[in-house]
């Protein structure tokens, strides 16, 4: 209950305030929407391993409130933008909502704090610390993850984009859709002598399970020019390792 009070009715209230200031100012409100790679549901494993690259329509199923929750505010957001009180006379939507199912996030500068994919930035942490990290998903666990600057310049691009140009209300993005695995040997092949093992939350482990391999990102390719400048191997190389090990320098045990 309390993660649908803060998601849906903040965004709720949020909305409707947006409504009132852009009839206070007679043209509409761009209102920015963070929503998440949760909003998916796959049904198994095997349908995931199945249909590759998933499209904004497809699998809108989700597994957890707070996919829930964030599916729920893309459609509040598309009502407010497209059918705002659509029976009435002289009501005129004022919303121009824009959202973007974000990926896994992986950030230098944040600390990872429990997320159900932050397995990526707690190997690096821990790798930069010097402590033993154990993997809560398969090696062969697989979704899509972009480095936080690319987020940003999403956000801000989507924010600035010809309002004519947009042909969806919410829109798919990625970088790259590495293995559990993968990542476990990008950060290897920078700490050797890092200790990273895996341990299997089955709960987590059904939660990502149900997240999509890949997403087709390319309406928002298409729409508004999205093109994440950091591929796998220069998110790790030119952003994550050297600002976390900048972090911890001098404090290794």
């Amino acid at each position: 209950m309390t993660a649908h009070h803060v998601n849906v009715d903040g965004t709720l209230n949020l909305l409707e305030f947006a409504q009132r200031q852009g009839e206070s100012h007679g043209r509409p409100v761009v209102f920015i929407y963070p929503s998440s790679i949760a909003a998916y549901g796959l049904p198994t494993l095997e349908e995931k391993c199945r249909v590759k690259r998933i499209r904004e329509d497809e699998y809108a199923h989700p597994a957890t409130m707070y996919g829930c929750n964030k599916l729920y505010c893309e459609q509040l957001g598309h009502y407010y933008a497209r059918r705002y009180k659509q029976l009435s006379a002289d009501t005129i939507p004022r919303v121009d909502f824009r959202s973007v199912r974000f990926p896994g996030l992986i950030s230098a500068v944040t600390v990872p704090a429990g997320g159900t994919s932050d397995y990526a930035p707690e190997m690096i942490h821990a790798a930069a610390r010097g402590e033993h990290y154990d993997c809560f998903v398969r090696p062969d666990t697989t979704i899509p993850f972009m480095a936080m600057p690319d987020g940003v310049d999403a956000l801000l691009t989507l924010a600035s984009a010809p309002r004519e140009r947009l042909t969806r209300t919410a829109y798919n993005l990625t970088a790259f859709s590495p293995s559990a695995a993968e990542i476990r040997d990008v950060v290897l092949a920078t700490f050797p002598s890092a200790s990273i093992g895996f341990k299997v939350d089955p709960k987590r482990q059904a939660i990502v399970d149900s997240w999509p391999g890949d997403v087709d990102d390319s309406a928002a390719r298409a729409d508004w020019g999205f093109r994440p400048k950091y591929d796998l191997e220069r998110a790790f190389r030119d952003y994550l390792i050297p600002t976390i090990q900048k972090r911890y320098a001098g404090k290794v045990r």
